[in-house]
Order: C-alpha cells, then sequence, then structure tokens
C-alpha cells in the first residue's frame, strides 16, 4: 500500500464563508451569516487560473496539465499536498486501467482513507515534466477543477502567481533573479516536499505551512490558547477535506498575521484540532495552515524551492 497525503483541500459547507476582501479585510460575522451558499463554490464558466480572493469568491490556483499526452486538465496547484490526484472523469478520459489489488493510503486535512489509483506515464506544466505519476483517484470537491497538482518535481523549480494579470509559471528556478519589489521570506522543505516557515500572529510565534489547495486558514488550538482567544466571539464551523470526513471548529477574528514584511490584518482562523495536525505532528506547538484566503490578497506570490524563498507582493 501507498501513501500519499494530500493535507490541503479544504471545504467549508456549514455556511457561507465569504474570504478576504481585495484589501486583505475580510467580512463581519453579520456578512457572514447574511451571505448565501453560492459565494464558496469554486466555479467558474471562464477559464481563469490564478483568481485574487474576493468577498465573492475563494481566491484558487489552477494550471493546466497535461497527461500522458492529452487535455490539458484544470488541476488545483496545491502546495499542501504530497502528490497528485485525478477525479474518475479524467481516469475514463485517459483509459487509465485501475489496479483493484493496489491501493494508496491518503491523508487529509480531517481525515484518511483507502483510495485506487492509477499510473500515468507522463504529466506536463510549463517546465514541469512528471515521467510515470501515480495519481490517486479523489471525489470531486474542488468546484469544477479536475483533480489536484501536488508538489512532486517542484524542487528545482520556481511557482509564480500574478492574480492581477491572472497568470500562473512554474519554470526552472535556476539563473532566476528575485522578483523586484517583493517582501522574501525564508522557509524550510518538511513533512513531503512541503514550504513551511514560521511567522508571526498578535505577537504569538506560529509553524505556518503554505497550503495554496485550502479556500480558509486553519490553526491548531494551541495557537488558539496562545492567543488567548477562549472567549472572544466565535462562529461554529465545519470543515470538509478530499476523504469527505467533516471536522468542526470555530472560527475566529486574529490579530495581524506578519509573514515578513507584509501583515494581514482582519483575518479570520478556523480553528480545530484537525486530523491534519496530529499527522503532520503540529499539536504540541502553535501552528496554522495558510489558506487562499490569505494568499489570493496579495498582487504576487511566488514559491522558489531552490532557494527556499517566498515572494509576496501586497496588492496596490
Amino acid at each position: 500500500m501507498r501513501r500519499a497525503c494530500l493535507g490541503a483541500m479544504v471545504w467549508l459547507p456549514g455556511f457561507a464563508l465569504p474570504a478576504a476582501a481585495t484589501d486583505g479585510i475580510a467580512p463581519t460575522p453579520e456578512e457572514v451569516v447574511t451571505s448565501g451558499i453560492e459565494e464558496v463554490l469554486v466555479e467558474a464558466p471562464e477559464p481563469l487560473y490564478a483568481a485574487p480572493t474576493l468577498r465573492d469568491r475563494i481566491g484558487r490556483v489552477w494550471v493546466p496539465v497535461k497527461i500522458n499526452g492529452k487535455g490539458p486538465f484544470r488541476l488545483v496547484l496545491d502546495t499542501g499536498a504530497t502528490n497528485s490526484a485525478i477525479l474518475n472523469p479524467v481516469v475514463e478520459a485517459l483509459g487509465l486501467p485501475i489496479n483493484s489489488n493496489e491501493r494508496s493510503w491518503l491523508q487529509g486535512v480531517t481525515g484518511n482513507a483507502i483510495v485506487p489509483h492509477v499510473m500515468a506515464d507522463s504529466m506536463e506544466v510549463g517546465d514541469l515534466l512528471i515521467n510515470r505519476a501515480k495519481l490517486v483517484i479523489v471525489p470531486d470537491v474542488f468546484g469544477g477543477a479536475q483533480g489536484v497538482l501536488g508538489t512532486q518535481g517542484l524542487t528545482d523549480k520556481r511557482i509564480f502567481i500574478d492574480f492581477r494579470r491572472d497568470v500562473v509559471e512554474i519554470v526552472y528556478a535556476r539563473g532566476k533573479p528575485r522578483p523586484v519589489g517583493v517582501s522574501v521570506s525564508k522557509f524550510e522543505l518538511g513533512r513531503g516536499r512541503l514550504a513551511e516557515l514560521d511567522l508571526m500572529v498578535g505577537g504569538v510565534r506560529t509553524r505556518a505551512i503554505i497550503d495554496t489547495g485550502a479556500q480558509q486558514t486553519i490553526g491548531n488550538d494551541r495557537l488558539r490558547d496562545a492567543l488567548l482567544l477562549r472567549k472572544r466571539e466565535s462562529q461554529d464551523a465545519s470543515v470538509i477535506g478530499v476523504t469527505l470526513d467533516v471536522s468542526y471548529g470555530q472560527r475566529i477574528r486574529v490579530p495581524p498575521v506578519v509573514i515578513g514584511d507584509v501583515q494581514v490584518r482582519n483575518l479570520y482562523i478556523t480553528f480545530g484540532e484537525m486530523p491534519i495536525f496530529a499527522h503532520w505532528k503540529l499539536t504540541r506547538d502553535p501552528a496554522m495552515l495558510i489558506g487562499m484566503d490569505v494568499i489570493g490578497t496579495l498582487e504576487t506570490f511566488a514559491i522558489d524551492y531552490p532557494r527556499r524563498e517566498l515572494y509576496l507582493r501586497p496588492r496596490r
């Protein structure tokens, strides 16, 4: 049995959770309650690949990926997933055989499951070419995308996302200069090629994982306790992951989140002991997954894997 970790796919269907406005300001609790559930669906007929976080749309990053020379298929670019995944209709379109005797152990944000997988001869997007790629088969929880592109093959690449111009690039990082006019933050690679860094939340040192596959930012209970948020007004939130397991937490407005020279204010985080924190051994100290409600408020965002650097440019 093989293991795959798709720790990023998060959907909060209990009520509408519009993400932060273009200036980084999250909606008030009253706005959340009165908003319709349609506001959190990541569906659009237009071929958007890099959508900013707006009040009526969760930001997302989709990439056009060719599999076995066919496609392109529109996959979620997921820096919180160690493996790639596709939906059953993609498997059928590719004509890939499913070996009933082989299964993969899949870890998601809210639980784990044993799922089938297929082997593709190749996956290609930009400068990324993966030969003999294992693709786990998952339910459709992506709101229009056809699967997930994980971090496999990115160790010598740079991901560059320009939300203003709707541009997503995956290129070889060697020889590429740093972008101009950006905030630079160092990160480490751990837990299976995931970008991890230390940042500050209201003065609390917090371990964070950059998770472009997550719609919402999630924190563990240690972070909530350190921020003394137990008595702060909160809302019940339910979280469903790629395994379709449901976890429950509390959605609370937090002090400013500081990443390098960039400060995000008026952010709401869903707190709870999600199974992914235990899987990643992030339960003893303050920790969080930074989702698209934060990343999508930027103008540009880049991850340079060889340099272990994040490049952030706030929206003008």
